[in-house]
């Protein structure tokens, strides 16, 4: 894993055009996205998320890359407090609209979170846009924004370990192994692992699914 590029200003640069081009992928194709996606039933994942969170609910839950707003309003909709994160303004506008739920603007390379905030982070098909040089990085600013012992459940499409553009979009397409190894560089602590959609054989189960606490200690 490569060190933090951030040091490096031509790669912070290369790194924003990136997630510049990504967002306006989605800003462009936001009507096509919400059409396609918001049947879908991402039950299980909300599920693995949410029975890992020790205490007494309601739970304060961050949707990161929270999209048009459907997973905002499936937390409310259990009782729990839900704010979402995306870096694209038409997502924004339509997750406020869809869910009445706050929702922050951020580019997921310029987090800006409050430290111990959130019982859950919920990143659901989208940590794999996070190119590698950044992941460890971002993968601490998580961490650091849980409460001890704190949940962040990610779902990301596997891959060999392979990044690049792919139908205007940036990916990293990570095995279990290897997002293994950045998720214990981050400071977490596996609780679980499978592969989406359940049911079928492991070749037709392209998304991994893992779930990850915050140690107790602080720091």
């Amino acid at each position: 894993m490569s060190s933090d590029p951030t040091t490096d200003p031509s790669q912070v640069a290369a790194l924003d055009q990136i997630a510049l081009r990504t967002l306006a992928q989605y800003d462009e194709k936001a009507d096509d996205f919400w059409q396609g996606t918001r049947d879908h039933d991402v039950s299980q994942n909300i599920d693995a998320l949410l029975r890992h969170i020790q205490g007494q609910p309601p739970f304060r839950i961050l949707d990161l890359g929270c999209g048009p707003g459907r997973d905002l309003r499936a937390f409310t909709e259990r009782g729990h407090v839900a704010v979402g994160l995306d870096g694209s303004s038409r997502f924004v506008e339509m997750a406020r609209a869809y869910s009445g739920c706050e929702v922050w603007q951020q580019d997921l390379l310029h987090l800006a979170l409050p430290v111990g905030e959130w019982d859950g982070i919920f990143a659901n098909a989208v940590l794999f846009h996070v190119p590698s040089q950044a992941l460890p990085r971002v993968l601490t600013e998580l961490r650091m924004a849980l409460r001890p012992a704190g949940v962040l459940f990610s779902s990301n499409p596997r891959g060999r370990n392979d990044e690049g553009w792919n139908r205007g979009r940036y990916g990293a397409y990570h095995d279990l192994e290897t997002w293994r190894s950045y998720m214990t560089g981050a400071g977490f602590v596996e609780l679980e692992h499978y592969y989406r959609p359940a049911g079928l054989p492991l070749e037709q189960q392209p998304w991994l699914a893992t779930v990850w606490r915050r140690p107790e200690a602080a720091g």
